[in-house]
């Protein structure tokens, strides 16, 4: 068996796991789903597997078929990983801001402070709002240009270090979960109102209270980015920049960019 053929088994397995643990736990656990919805999503990556194999086993385009395949196993994944994270709030640990709170002074960060500094900038808070919404696209460029130049392999062992990367954040947030800076502190009007944010403060909020009172409708519609710590974006963008580096073109443009998320995500994402 070839090293692709394994990637594409092991990718299929964690897939089904994963959907199937959510089926069962929303069977038994009394959860409220939006079944339609996650079905047009299952229906739309069994489409694009079922396109994915076409081209690899009759048409022997291998390229194509891995940018099928990788993007039929990521749309599945991210489904099947979001609804297990708002499963998992009905069990997490207890919360760790305070915790991490300390750490930041330790090291000498003050969120609120660097806020109120960012109200003042506009202009570079606009643009760390701008890059820091890149990343999902980044994925999928990064996908696209692993699979076109030859790089099948890659291609699979990118979409299952994207997996393994969801997985270790999701445990992690249940065992010791965190809402990011974002959920413990407010902002005078006149400030709120000059911060551009992906991430407010209120949604902050919305955070505790779906902590507190538990997932409601789980639709992905209405998804929310539960995990705070460790930092899935910041994650994401280290992972890109990684298999972004076998694209010669795209070297150093991913490296600039990430390098401007990273320090973009205590602004944008509200972390710590």
């Amino acid at each position: 068996m070839s090293d692709i053929s394994r990637l594409q088994r092991v990718l299929l397995g964690l897939v089904l796991l994963l959907t199937a643990l959510d089926a069962a736990w929303w069977l038994l656990g009394g959860f409220h789903l939006d079944a339609f919805a996650y079905g047009r999503l299952a229906a739309l990556s069994l489409g694009l597997l079922a396109a994915g194999l076409y081209y690899q086993n009759r048409r022997r385009e291998a390229q194509l078929a891995a940018m099928l395949l990788g993007a039929a196993f990521l749309i599945q994944f991210s489904a099947a990983a979001s609804v297990l994270n708002y499963m998992l709030i009905t069990v997490a640990g207890p919360q760790i801001d305070g915790l991490l709170v300390s750490a930041d002074a330790a090291l000498g960060f003050d969120w609120h402070a660097v806020m109120l500094a960012m109200a003042d900038r506009p202009l570079l808070n606009l643009l760390f709002f701008n890059v820091y919404n890149l990343v999902l696209p980044e994925i999928a460029l990064v996908l696209v240009a692993l699979a076109w130049s030859g790089h099948a392999e890659k291609t699979y062992r990118f979409c299952l270090t994207l997996a393994a990367g969801a997985l270790i954040a999701i445990f992690f947030w249940a065992t010791f979960p965190s809402l990011g800076a974002k959920s413990l502190y407010s902002f005078p009007p006149d400030v709120a109102a000059r911060l551009t944010l992906t991430v407010t403060t209120q949604y902050g909020q919305e955070l505790v209270a779906l902590l507190k009172n538990g997932p409601g409708f789980i639709s992905p519609s209405d998804m929310r980015g539960l995990i705070a710590f460790p930092s899935y974006h910041g994650v994401l963008a280290l992972i890109v920049t990684w298999y972004g580096w076998n694209l010669r073109w795209m070297r150093w443009p991913l490296i600039a960019l990430n390098a401007v998320i990273l320090v973009s995500t205590p602004v944008q994402g509200g972390h710590h």
